[in-house]
This record gives structure tokens, C-alpha cells and sequence, in this order.
């Protein structure tokens, strides 16, 4: 979908420049908080229009579809990193333990007064710097990386088990990423019993937030690391919240323009790669007018 659209028309010698509002290019929202959902290895063929995922297509019909976002490797750990810090950090490979330093979206954020807590379901304790316990692995969660960093730290506090995810959602932070264990992001099992597994869990664990979201200027992006090997990394991202215009949009996108798009609500620095990147900008309402 185009960001713009100029219409010229000649009125005798005059040429007038016509610009069509409805495709506008929009200034980017400042929702108070920011929900990013991260799932696993699925193309966007086997999400979008599938009857194994009704509650992932139901925020599709509310919300908007990126129709082309893509991941930017293999396998999931680099994705990881560069959803959390604009950039893969040299990563090639699923590494535990492994120690970062670059900027991160905590410590971006952080210097223009938001604030960030990453949520890991089974992470056995706040802080737990372990590589595998159980479902819960590392490799997906990128924040513990940063957290014995002696450069832009993640806080130990700030790595927390799902459980911990507020039951008021007023108190969320302005950024939580939540990562689902492997039995639940799609990755554990074979489909399409893991797709419905993974979107059951979702509508379980989402549903009240996204409700309450819609009249909080709250925001909710559900993305995935990277697609099944097969599409060339085309991923679906599901985006939805009141300041998002309902539809499909095909504005090429990938984990850095999310990022990117992230750091540009907020006026922090971009980071890494995303500085490179163009943040989101077709699918969101225009602000209401200030009165």
C-alpha cells in the first residue's frame, strides 16, 4: 500500500499538487506501553488464512497485517538478538552462555525515560542465567545476554519468569517482550497440532490484554524469529491496538524496521542496523485532534 498518493492537475498555465490524505504517510504513535510477542520457525503461508490459528487470524480481522516482514537469518538465537538490539552481534550459531555489550532496545529506551522487562515462561527464577531448564531455553531470550554486560546492562530485575506479567495491566513497563517456551511458541511438535497448541496459549494468555488495550493506548505485535527454512524467511507480524487502521499492508519490513519503529515512537536513538531502517509507518491512525 503506498504512503502517499499526488494527484497534478492543470487549471490553464497553473499546475496544482493534490495530496490524498487517505494515503498519507501518518506520524508514528506514542502508545504508553508496548507488547511484542515472539513465536517460532513458521512462515507467514502457514499462519495467515489457517484454520489451525483462529485466534492469531481473529487479530488479524481486528488489527493489521505486515504481509511483507521477514526474519533476517537462521537459526533463531541471531533473530533474537536483532529484534532486541538492531543487530545480530556477530552471532552465527545458538550460543549459551554468551555475553553482549552493544546498545539494546532497554538501554535506548532508558535514556529518554521508558522503561523495558522481558517475560520468559518457565525462566526458572528473576535473573536466571541458565541455558536450558525444561521448555525454557536461553537461545530466546536475548536480554539475559546483556545482563552480566559491563556496557548498556539489562538489569537482572528486569528478566523476569511470564508469571511475573502484571494482572493490572497500567503497571506494565513501556516495552515487554514475552517469549513463550518451546511447547508453546510453535516450535515443539509437528503441525498443525503445534499451531493450535501455540495459538490457544496465546488467546489464553492475550485475550484480556488486548481488550483492555483497545481503550489504553496500548499496543500488541505478535512477530516470529524466522520462518520454516522454506519462503525465503517471509514471517508474519500482526499488529494491534487503537492507533493501528485495520487492513493488510505490504511495506517491506523486517526485525530491524520493528526495532527501528520501536526506538522512532519513543524519539530514542536508533540502534545497530535499524539505523539503516526505515520504521512502520502505513497502518496507523491518524491522531485524534488536540481540541
Amino acid at each position: 500500500m503506498p504512503t502517499g498518493f499526488a494527484t497534478i492537475v492543470m487549471f490553464g498555465a497553473t499546475l496544482l499538487l493534490l495530496f490524498n490524505p487517505l494515503f498519507a504517510q501518518t506520524p508514528l504513535p506514542e502508545p504508553d506501553h508496548i507488547v511484542i510477542v515472539i513465536e517460532e520457525n513458521h512462515a507467514y503461508g502457514q499462519i495467515v488464512d489457517s484454520p489451525a490459528a483462529p485466534y492469531l487470524n481473529a487479530l488479524i480481522k481486528t488489527g493489521a497485517l505486515l504481509t511483507n516482514a521477514y526474519g533476517v537469518t537462521h537459526p533463531s538465537q541471531p533473530n533474537y538478538i536483532a529484534l532486541f538490539a538492531g543487530s545480530t552481534e556477530g552471532v552465527i550459531a545458538n550460543i549459551c552462555p554468551l555475553v553482549l555489550t552493544a546498545p539494546n532496545l532497554r538501554s535506548a529506551l532508558a535514556q529518554v525515560g521508558r522503561s523495558f522487562v522481558g517475560y520468559s515462561e518457565d525462566l526458572p527464577a528473576v535473573g536466571s542465567t541458565d541455558c536450558i531448564v525444561g521448555s525454557y531455553v536461553r537461545k530466546h531470550n536475548p536480554w539475559v545476554n546483556w545482563q552480566a554486560s559491563p556496557l548498556n546492562q539489562v538489569p537482572s530485575a528486569e528478566n523476569r519468569p511470564l508469571s511475573d506479567f502484571p494482572a493490572d495491566f497500567s503497571s506494565l513497563p513501556t516495552l515487554s517482550i514475552i517469549v513463550p517456551n518451546q511447547q508453546n511458541d510453535m516450535h515443539d511438535g509437528k503441525d498443525p497440532d503445534r499451531i493450535r497448541r501455540a495459538d490457544e496459549w496465546l488467546n489464553a494468555h492475550l485475550s484480556g490484554y488486548v481488550q483492555w488495550a483497545e481503550t489504553h493506548n496500548s499496543l500488541l505485535i505478535v512477530t516470529w524469529d524466522e520462518d520454516d527454512g522454506k519462503s525465503e524467511n517471509h514471517i508474519p507480524m500482526i499488529v494491534v491496538g487503537p492507533m493501528v487502521r485495520q487492513g493488510r499492508y505490504d511495506e517491506r519490513t523486517d526485525h530491524y524496521g520493528l526495532v527501528r519503529t520501536v526506538t522512532d515512537m519513543y524519539g530514542a536513538q536508533p540502534i545497530g542496523l535499524s539505523r539503516q531502517a526505515h520504521p512502520i509507518t502505513t497502518l496507523w491512525n491518524a491522531p485524534p485532534l488536540r481540541r
